[in-house]
């Protein structure tokens, strides 16, 4: 079957989408086959030629370039800017087994970057005078319940991640008595939080009257004219969605390169992250934030409640590096300019939006997997063209290309042999700036991933978990490589001087298992080693009094609680108050 370029779009002068005969899209230029197997399917919005037409080519290099090293199957992409949308783009694939590209009236899901229309939403209750952003939330929802022993929690501690609650539950556990722990005072750190952003969303259902999704449409999407967004992921709207990729074996690592498989349809209607768009959509919806909350028909909320939504509360390192988060919207100055942006992870999507409302331009961007490459190289790029042209400045150059996972600059560093108390022998060989485990006759080629000193195995028998390489000296890069882990297996070499024998409590070693869980598809791995219990062999489970906390962050409010043990194995566990189950892995 040949690919359908005729769903190429334009649109008239309401910037509806208006269909185009394959023939009129070839006259018009405006479908390329860039390579062999790679298309761009292009619309211009409000324009004939566009302002920043001259940006395009360098732009559309540079995506091909990124989706070929990150073996993304296919794009969507609007260009935006205060006077209207730019440019709207498809790339690649929406189907890869019948190799045709993606529409642009596909609906895409945008994950988290709904918490800014969630967050848009509480700001105009703000502006009617119904919501006390700093009024303690129990006061608002006295069903909610919470432990503890620290100032009150409110909307402005939800809003910007810092509540201090978990984020790994649901609003209302299924244990009737169960209350949200709190691990910190609201407002002292930052802790990125998808139940809290559900509560938001019954705070808002609360305050309005309506639920969210007729708040959403309402609200938001009919005054900027976003016609083709769905407020909630549901069965109904499935046949509008662009065919999407997950990763095959979903509960390990995930080569770069690794086998994908179709997703299977999900039902998601949290204000965490319940919105699907088109590139089209979310165009009007970048131009608003462009526009500093003024819409095509009215302004959307006061000058003073954008200035909340986009003012810096905390630092939020993890967006980026000197990243700050806002009320649902991460925050950065760059070369003097102010910038919003986020990212939007779902089973099979990611997403990606940037903004420069000091220079008046942003990109947003969605990938049809989620393989961990988000589109945020190409909207950053997007919007330094787009800045670069506004301002009649030299173009930046197309970025260098992306290194294959397997390019690792100092894998001399990790060469040698390592052993584990029984026995057992790991050999690692640096050829050049690869590394290789010799295992069972064969090589396996290392992968790097974003967290230095681990790596993926693509091995049937080691692809359950990250191999990490520990140095003499923690945290410092330059410090020897002396033990490697896997799991719960530990193997060091002659330079290793530490203790060989570590205790622990009997029990624990009933706690060591596979759990899943109906949350987010929970997949959880306990493993004993070195005297401590340890989730996915990485992040260290700390005992506090019956419960562990998750110590990934220094001051995680996630924990996890061991239930019924029965022939010596723990049956069920609650992680932040989710129920999981005891899976038996052969």
């Amino acid at each position: 079957m040949q690919p359908a370029l005729s769903t190429s779009n334009n649109v008239n002068e309401r910037g509806m989408p208006v269909a185009m005969s394959r023939r009129e899209v070839l006259q018009a230029g405006m479908v390329t086959a860039a390579a062999p197997g790679f298309f761009v399917a292009q619309s211009h919005a409000e324009n004939t030629v566009s302002a920043y037409a001259k940006v395009f080519p360098l732009l559309d290099a540079y995506v091909e370039q990124y989706m070929r090293d990150m073996n993304t199957p296919g794009m969507t992409l609007v260009l935006t800017a205060r006077e209207g949308i730019q440019r709207v783009v498809t790339y690649g694939f929406g189907d890869i087994e019948r190799r045709l590209p993606i529409r642009p009236e596909e609906l895409f899901h945008i994950g988290s970057i709904s918490k800014s229309f969630t967050a848009l939403c509480l700001l105009q209750l703000h502006d009617e005078g119904r919501l006390d952003l700093h009024r303690p939330i129990v006061e608002y929802l006295p069903w909610f319940r919470i432990d503890s022993a620290f100032a009150p929690v409110t909307a402005h501690h939800l809003l910007t991640h810092s509540s201090g609650l978990p984020a790994y539950t649901e609003v209302f556990p299924s244990d009737p008595l169960q209350k949200h722990r709190a691990a910190h005072a609201p407002g002292e750190h930052y802790h990125y939080n998808n139940m809290a952003f559900l509560v938001l969303g019954h705070l808002a259902w609360s305050l309005d009257g309506r639920e969210m999704p007729e708040l959403l449409r309402k609200r938001i999407f009919e005054p900027l004219g976003m016609t083709q967004s769905e407020p909630v992921i549901t069965l109904d709207t499935r046949d509008r969605m662009v065919k999407s990729y997950a990763a095959f074996q979903r509960d390990r690592p995930l080569s770069r390169h690794g086998r994908l498989c179709e997703a299977p349809a999900i039902i998601y209607t949290g204000a965490a992250g319940s919105i699907a768009s088109t590139p089209r959509d979310m165009g009007l919806y970048l131009q608003m934030l462009a526009n500093h909350g003024v819409g095509p028909k009215q302004r959307l909320l006061s000058e003073r409640s954008f200035e909340l939504f986009a003012s810096s509360y905390i630092a939020a390192k993890k967006f980026a590096p000197g990243s700050t988060y806002g009320y649902g919207i991460a925050i950065e100055h760059v070369e003097g300019h102010k910038v919003l942006h986020h990212l939007g992870g779902m089973p099979s999507f990611s997403s990606a939006m940037r903004v420069d409302i000091d220079a008046g331009v942003g990109a947003f961007g969605s990938i049809n997997a989620l393989q961990g490459a988000y589109p945020t190289p190409v909207v950053e790029f997007a919007t330094r063209l787009m800045r670069a042209q506004r301002e009649g400045k030299a173009l930046p150059r197309v970025p260098s290309p992306v290194a294959p996972p397997t390019h690792i600059d100092n894998a001399a560093d990790y060469a040698g042999s390592f052993k584990s108390g029984n026995g057992r022998e790991l050999q690692f060989v640096a050829q050049g700036q690869s590394l290789i485990l010799l295992h069972a006759g064969s090589q396996v080629r290392l992968e790097k991933s974003a967290t230095p000193d681990r790596f993926i195995v693509p091995h049937k028998d080691f692809s359950r978990f990250m191999l990490v390489f520990g140095r003499k000296q923690p945290g410092e890069p330059n410090s020897a490589i002396v033990e490697v882990i896997w799991g719960g297996d530990w193997y060091v070499n002659s330079a290793y001087q530490g203790p060989l024998e570590f205790n622990h409590p009997r029990e624990w070693a009933s706690y060591v298992g596979h759990y899943i869980g109906s949350m987010t598809d929970s997949s959880l791995r306990i493993v004993l080693r070195q005297g401590r219990l340890w989730l996915a062999g990485v992040t260290p489970l700390e005992p506090v009094g019956e419960l562990f906390y998750l110590r990934e962050e220094a001051h995680s409010p996630e924990w996890v609680r061991f239930g019924e043990v029965v022939n010596g194995r723990c049956m069920r566990l609650k992680l932040s108050g989710s129920d999981c189950w005891r899976a038996i892995d052969e």
